[in-house]
């Protein structure tokens, strides 16, 4: 039976894991606290947290399904970086973190309800951010729009200095 202590514990990573849609797991062996404090820093630029979480308990918090998803990769040291908005972001700084300051092991990662490894993670750190891609399919679904808009506006356009010219025409042919 969980203490008072473990149970509020639980409690707090259900919260999380609630709030967060992705989850990266890393091994944080060997890290200081002043990397440690890098690596959060970067990570909070996006809404991002990162903690150092038992194992046990995290799987009691997280629920039978999930937990035996990650049943191979919650072994060891493990901490969690809970993101609520976006997947690329914290990859990202994972990525950069390994290469920046320390290598970093990534064990896995929760995203969109499937369990990804640390190559497919590192596969993720590589892609433009979300904001990045829906900016891009916004601009490809405009340009069409765009190209019919300046196609309509031009026969206008050609029409007027066809008459302008003809105008010209007859008036230097009445002078």
């Amino acid at each position: 039976m969980p203490t008072a202590k473990k149970e509020q514990t639980i409690e707090a990573l259900r919260a999380k894991i609630a709030d967060a849609k992705y989850l990266f797991f890393t091994n944080n062996a060997g890290l200081t606290v002043e990397e440690l404090t890098k690596l959060r820093t970067e990570l909070r630029k996006d809404g991002s947290t990162y903690a150092v979480v038992k194992n046990t308990l995290f799987s009691r918090a997280a629920g039978d399904e999930l937990s035996k998803q990650l049943e191979g990769y919650l072994t060891g040291p493990t901490a969690v970086v809970f993101a609520p908005t976006d997947p690329v972001a914290p990859a990202k700084a994972l990525n950069q973190f390994g290469i920046d300051v320390k290598p970093l092991e990534v064990k896995a990662g929760y995203v969109d309800g499937i369990v990804i490894n640390a190559e497919q993670v590192k596969a993720l750190a590589s892609m433009a951010p979300k904001a990045e891609l829906q900016a891009k399919l916004l601009g490809m679904l405009a340009s069409p729009l765009r190209g019919f808009v300046g196609v309509l506006a031009a026969n206008p356009g050609g029409f007027v200095r066809v008459l302008s010219a003809r105008e010209k025409q007859l008036a230097e042919s009445a002078s």
